[in-house]
């Protein structure tokens, strides 16, 4: 009986630990901080960035609305990334991003990004956002056609377990979010940054 009873206290011990470790929030505080100082410096939105961490499961929100004054999350939601299987087998490209800036690679891109002009989509809600990649790891944007848009294919709440699809390196967003993205983009006087990690 006292070994029945050790087992199920280490079982207990075991499960509660797992799922403290699952329920970790990320510290983005050096993120926070580097964006801020980087739109100070080059007369971008003051107010807030978007944070993309692409190491976090696609069936997560893993897309944050940051207000740089309040310090916290305004709102979260999920986002696409990339397939990458162009220039090699990817059997991995639902659960692990692979990154790459070559044209027609079909990758994310890290790195950060200006929020360009609005246009026409075919996707979504029709509404499409120029990226411009501002560091070697997504200077070839444009060129690929990486843009902020909605799909109706992506969920506007967490899925996981599962998978949101994938797309051709645009990190595509639910119609709802984007609704909300765009109102807040064509209200900004300035450029905002978005900064795509993993």
């Amino acid at each position: 009986m006292k070994h029945f009873l050790l087992l199920i206290t280490v079982c207990f011990l075991c499960c509660n630990n797992s799922e403290v470790e699952t329920l970790a929030v990320k510290d983005y505080g050096s993120f926070h901080k580097e964006a801020e100082t980087f739109c100070k410096e080059n007369d971008y939105n003051e107010s807030y960035y978007f944070l993309v961490d692409l190491s976090v499961h696609s069936g997560k929100n893993r897309f944050f609305i940051y207000d740089f004054a309040s310090k916290k999350v305004l709102d979260k939601n999920l986002v696409t990334h990339g397939s990458c299987d162009q220039f090699e087998e990817n059997p991995d490209k639902w659960k692990k991003v692979k990154f790459d800036n070559r044209v027609d690679s079909h990758c994310s891109m890290k790195g950060k990004y200006k929020i360009g002009n609005r246009d026409y989509s075919s996707w979504g809600i029709n509404v499409k956002y120029w990226l411009h990649g501002l560091e070697a790891t997504n200077k070839n944007a444009v060129k690929r056609v990486v843009v902020l848009h909605s799909w109706s294919a992506v969920k506007n709440k967490e899925v996981y377990p599962r998978h949101s699809p994938l797309s051709w390196g645009c990190p595509a967003v639910s119609d709802a979010f984007m609704e909300k993205l765009d109102e807040r983009l064509q209200q900004s006087e300035k450029p905002v940054l978005l900064w795509i990690i993993e």
